[in-house]
This record gives structure tokens, C-alpha cells and sequence, in this order.
């Protein structure tokens, strides 16, 4: 017996129109018709292929974390805790405010623009960015560049509220020229020596 009609859509383009409408407009700014108009299908298709909406947003948050946010990762990779730092807010600048991509963050804006009827979603939001955080944490706690003033919980809550207030400003507006400069200044002030 057959299994159903093969899908007529390639399920990777579709998943990469999905992200950029969450990315967009946020979790609960997209509505269903944003989302199979964004990826050329219909709501049965959506559903067959990807689940409920949030069940979509899952896969587009894993989607958003191994492509455009694959930074972080390289960035953790980098052999002194200064280049980590470093690379890590002038990497949030170019992928929130960078040419061709929505400005700000789809975990930030997931984070504080979800109301109670998505709890799900912000607390998947919410879980991803503490991982991000702690991994941080760990790879600071290994550097021995860094000043001695910096514990490396607080450190790796500092660049990630940094990278936070970035992200937010470039959904308000702010040029990629503009936040280089105040990443720039951020990262002076947060690595000068003791």
C-alpha cells in the first residue's frame, strides 16, 4: 500500500523560508498563512511535513543554530579567550544587522516577544540561550589571556548581555556601521588589561 502522495516541495527551502519569517516577525507575529505562503505550500502540506506551528519553530530554532548562528560555535573554537570574545560580538553584529538578513535575533526576539500561549516556545528559546551561556563559561574558564578581574560566570553573562543589547538595537534601527563601533567600544572596555 502506498504511503501518501510524495511531497512536491523541497522540505530544506521550505524550513529556510520558515526561519526567515520567524525571524522576521517573531514567533507569535507569524501567522500560518505567513508561514505557507513564505514556503509555497499549503497548511495540510505545513502540517504533514513539519507539525503544528510550534513543533515548526523547534525545527527552525536547530535550523537557526547550525546555520546562521553556527558563529558561536567557530567562535569558541578560537585559541585565546579575547579572540572568543572578540569574535562573538562582532559576529552577533554581522548576523543581526548584517546585508540580506532580518535585523536582530530570532532567540531574542523569541525570548521577550512571546505571550503565555507560548510557553513553549519561549522556554525552548530560553533553554538554548542558557547552553550558549554555559558553553561560553566553560571555554572562558580554560583561557588564561583574559583579565583577572573576569570570573567566567559573569564574564559570559556580560558578552551575552552585550550581544543581547545588540541585537536589540538592530531590530530598532541601528546600522551594521553603528554597532560595530559600540561592539568595538564594549569589547575595549570589557578586555583592557587590569
Amino acid at each position: 500500500m502506498p504511503g501518501g502522495r510524495p511531497r512536491s516541495f523541497d522540505a530544506d527551502t521550505a524550513l529556510d523560508r520558515a526561519l526567515e519569517v520567524f525571524w522576521r516577525h517573531g514567533y507569535e507575529g507569524t501567522s500560518l498563512t505567513d508561514l505557507t505562503t513564505a514556503m509555497g505550500i499549503n497548511k495540510p502540506s505545513l502540517y504533514a511535513a513539519f507539525g503544528n506551528k510550534e513543533e515548526l519553530f523547534a525545527k527552525v530554532l536547530a535550523r537557526y543554530l547550525d546555520g546562521p548562528g553556527a558563529y558561536t560555535a567557530d567562535a569558541l573554537a578560537a585559541p585565546t579567550g579575547r579572540e572568543v570574545v572578540e569574535r562573538l560580538v562582532r559576529g552577533a553584529v554581522d548576523l543581526v544587522a548584517g546585508e540580506g538578513t532580518p535585523h536582530g535575533c530570532l532567540c531574542v526576539n523569541s525570548v521577550h516577544a512571546c505571550g503565555p500561549d507560548a510557553h513553549a516556545v519561549r522556554r525552548d528559546a530560553i533553554a538554548v540561550r542558557k547552553a550558549g551561556e554555559a558553553a561560553l563559561r566553560r571555554r572562558l574558564e580554560q583561557a588564561t589571556d583574559l583579565p583577572s578581574r573576569h570570573d567566567p560566570a559573569t564574564l559570559a553573562a556580560l558578552v551575552h548581555t552585550i550581544t543581547d543589547g545588540i541585537a536589540v538595537q538592530a531590530a530598532a534601527g541601528r546600522s551594521h556601521a553603528e554597532l560595530r563601533r559600540i561592539g568595538d567600544l564594549a569589547l575595549h572596555a570589557v578586555l583592557k588589561g587590569d
